[in-house]
């Protein structure tokens, strides 16, 4: 368990993040101390802030202001505008809090939201988003997308793909270690001993024994019996419509959907606000609010912090559980 603070990445300075940093602090106070690495220049006026030079720092700061460890960005922020001169700084953020958190100086990484197209205009950035880019910071070949909140925690076993591209990308190999994956999360950061993993099918009614569809019988099934017969507790091939209800929750730990809506529709439906975005299968923790940049609204005082704030929480909570 983890007693030093979480480093909170800056994001995309154009954006809503900087603004529900500074909300979330106001919140969360001393309770979730955390240090955000940004460029104090960036801050909105009149933020009550402290310039920290050690992570530590942060763990007495955070009583009376909002701990930022000062990372220089060459240009402006003007809201809503990203400029393509700040992507190579927004990177360097992200390398430098994983540094943080691996060397332990750091409990655990929030990352503040991204604009993709900025960074790749700007900077070359070669990956998709935050996941694969700690991913390849990390050394590690796979990682998974958990959604999270009070009233569920689900993965979507591919991702970012359309639709028309899922059955072909769903492989056995695939499904096993997203299962795998999750279910060591569960036990490391969730402090869940038996974790119970409920998997959906990719067709409607789970493919009706064939009439639908034949990757439940061809490709799930052989999966979760095998891992089933290795002692994890998973039931499915599910039918989608009937694992989202109350009743249905109770029954598990975390749901493993094929793609992504699949699994984004329910938990957005259940808690639009208060989603965390966790990527397992790290050496570290990582958590992040479940929401873009905003532009439309940066800038105006308005966004709302709660994400973030749960996203914190969050990180706290799986730094103390991790063993």
């Amino acid at each position: 368990m983890s007693t030093a603070p979480i480093a909170l990445t800056c994001g995309e300075p154009a954006g809503i993040g900087l603004e529900i940093a500074v909300k979330a602090w106001g919140q969360l106070g001393a309770r979730v101390p955390f240090f955000l690495i940004a460029d104090p220049a960036h801050l909105p006026p009149g933020t009550a802030f402290r310039e920290i030079s050690d992570p530590g720092q942060a763990l007495h700061v955070s009583a009376s202001a909002l701990p930022v460890l000062p990372h220089a960005f060459p240009a402006t922020a003007a809201p809503g505008q990203p400029d393509q001169a700040n992507a190579a700084a927004v990177i360097q953020v992200i390398a430098r809090a994983v540094d943080l958190v691996r060397s332990g100086a750091a409990a655990a990484l929030c990352t503040g939201p991204i604009h993709k197209k900025a960074l790749k205009d700007g900077a070359d950035f070669a990956y998709p988003g935050h996941t694969e880019y700690l991913a390849a910071l990390a050394g590690v070949d796979r990682v998974v997308m958990m959604l999270a909140c009070d009233a569920l925690r689900v993965v979507p076993t591919t991702i970012h793909i359309p639709l028309a591209d899922v059955p072909q990308a769903l492989t056995r190999d695939l499904l096993h270690d997203t299962l795998m994956i999750t279910h060591r999360a569960l036990r490391q950061d969730f402090g869940i001993d038996t974790p119970r993993l409920a998997v959906a099918g990719l067709n409607p009614h789970a493919g009706e024994g064939g009439a639908m569809g034949r990757e439940e019988i061809d490709l799930i099934a052989p999966v979760t019996d095998a891992l089933r017969a290795e002692g994890l507790d998973i039931t499915g091939p599910r039918s989608a419509d009937t694992m989202f209800h109350a009743a249905a929750r109770a029954g598990y730990d975390a749901a493993i959907a094929m793609y992504h809506d699949q699994a984004l529709i329910p938990i957005k439906t259940l808690d639009f606000s208060g989603g965390v975005n966790v990527t397992l299968g790290l050496p570290f923790i990582r958590t992040s609010p479940d929401h873009g940049t905003a532009f439309d609204i940066a800038g105006q005082g308005t966004a709302d912090p709660t994400s973030l704030i749960q996203a914190l929480k969050l990180a706290d909570q799986m730094s103390k559980a991790r063993v």
